[in-house]
């Protein structure tokens, strides 16, 4: 329901019910200080230190590396995540290829179309060689040519995984020569052990993010609808100095579908409230769920579920140690939910997705705590505990926070929730 003031104006009109104009009004009177609220808060970002030229020099030196044990010659990466990670480049991925090279030996070279090359290199801090191509050429032809000059004739070229196929297809014609495999067995490696800055980011991102869902607590008022809290969240994780990825908010039966419904709700007394929300800091992101009650005790079937929720979740963190598979954290938080009674398997009411995912520059990548990954937990990787338990027709209690694996075992980057009265620990 929107709270607009002429949307208002024409409830009022059309309704006679003086019960309903005084719900609404009491709605619009939240909003009004909900916005009260986000306009006062302020950056948490003054301290905020960017990824270094270094870093990224690092970055690009160990996916040399990794390219001779793989016996690869190179790394192609097209406009996304990975371009972004190594080179600092942010690039929207048109029909126009522009990719970077990444040779086993030498320095990162780029494809691009010639009339914005002077752009590109404005952007380029790392490497220096440019091919431009103009709009009757082919880039193809010009990647081609390229490797050729680097020295490159023969073996196997790494494909990251946004690399587009009519891109990879292109490049195939023109140079039949050459193998082409994933480039997982680079890329992976890297992205998936985060630095120390890294890290840093990632814990600025979870702490706007946190002060972000309790000033949508705090705004909560009985009539709302879910978008109008969800564009609080959004608003104050902007206001904090985020960049405001998402801000999902269910109610009541809505929450009981992981991803929400298209079904409008307002706000009830009694009804379950599920926040998903989450920002990006450097394009490092932060991914926290809180559930609660609103406006009244939690019903005795409320608490239980969201209790077990709890547990599932400490049973799903304590499982997450240096050395073991990211399937044992999604085994653990899976069995304290199917052994009182939910499930099995991925069954309804009960768990129906992996218990956690990989976190960084991405929202979801490598990582996952999911049945049969095998992948062995170690320093630097990041992940989500969010177990779940849906119940459709009546709600779902989803508590979700983000972990980093140190040389002593997991750390939360948001503190869990202590009690569902107590949201923040």
């Amino acid at each position: 329901m929107s709270l607009k003031r002429r949307d208002f104006l024409q409830l009022s009109a059309l309704t006679a019910g003086t019960a309903m104009i005084s719900g609404l009004q009491s709605c619009k009177n939240g909003t009004e200080n909900a916005v009260s609220t986000i306009d006062s808060l302020q950056s948490m970002t003054k301290d905020v230190i960017p990824i270094t030229v270094k870093e990224r020099e690092e970055r690009i030196a160990k996916a040399q590396k990794l390219l001779v044990e793989q016996k690869m010659q190179a790394l192609i990466l097209d406009a996304g995540t990975s371009l972004l990670y190594f080179t600092g480049i942010s690039w929207w991925p048109s029909e126009r290829t522009m990719v970077a090279v990444i040779p086993a030996k030498g320095e990162v070279f780029y494809i691009c179309p010639g009339f914005e090359e002077s752009r590109l290199r404005e952007l380029i801090t790392i490497g220096k060689e440019v091919y431009a191509w103009q709009e009757d050429e082919s880039p193809y032809a010009l990647i081609a040519s390229a490797l050729k000059k680097a020295g490159i004739e023969s073996g196997t070229i790494g494909i990251e995984e946004r690399l587009r196929f009519f891109i990879v297809d292109g490049i195939r014609k023109e140079a039949p020569h050459l193998n082409y495999a994933s480039g997982d067995p680079i890329t992976m490696p890297c992205r998936m052990i985060k630095s120390p800055a890294e890290i840093a980011l990632m814990q600025k991102a979870s702490d706007i993010t946190v002060a972000a869902i309790k000033a949508g607590m705090g705004s909560l008022k009985e009539g709302m609808s879910q978008h109008e809290v969800s564009s609080i969240i959004s608003n104050a994780q902007t206001r904090l100095g985020g960049v405001s990825d998402f801000a999902l908010v269910l109610f009541a039966e809505s929450s009981a579908m992981p991803h929400g419904s298209t079904k409008p709700r307002t706000l009830k007394k009694g009804d379950i409230v599920l926040m998903d929300c989450g920002c990006t800091i450097e394009n490092y992101n932060s991914d926290i769920t809180r559930t609660i009650v609103f406006g009244a005790e939690p019903s005795k079937r409320q608490l239980e579920v969201w209790n077990l929720e709890q547990k599932a979740q400490a049973a799903g963190f304590a499982a997450a140690k240096n050395g073991m598979a990211c399937e044992l954290v999604d085994a653990a938080a899976r069995k304290v939910i199917t052994d009182a009674g939910f499930g099995p398997g991925y069954q309804l009411p009960g768990l129906p997705h992996r218990t956690g995912h990989g976190i960084g520059m991405d929202g979801h990548e490598w990582g996952n705590m999911v049945k049969g990954n095998k992948q062995l937990l170690q320093p630097g990787m990041c992940f989500s505990v969010e177990p779940n338990i849906s119940i459709p027709g009546e709600f779902g209690v989803r508590l979700e926070d983000c972990a980093y694996m140190t040389v002593e075992g997991p750390k939360w980057f948001s503190k869990p929730s202590t009690s569902i009265q107590q949201p923040f620990g």
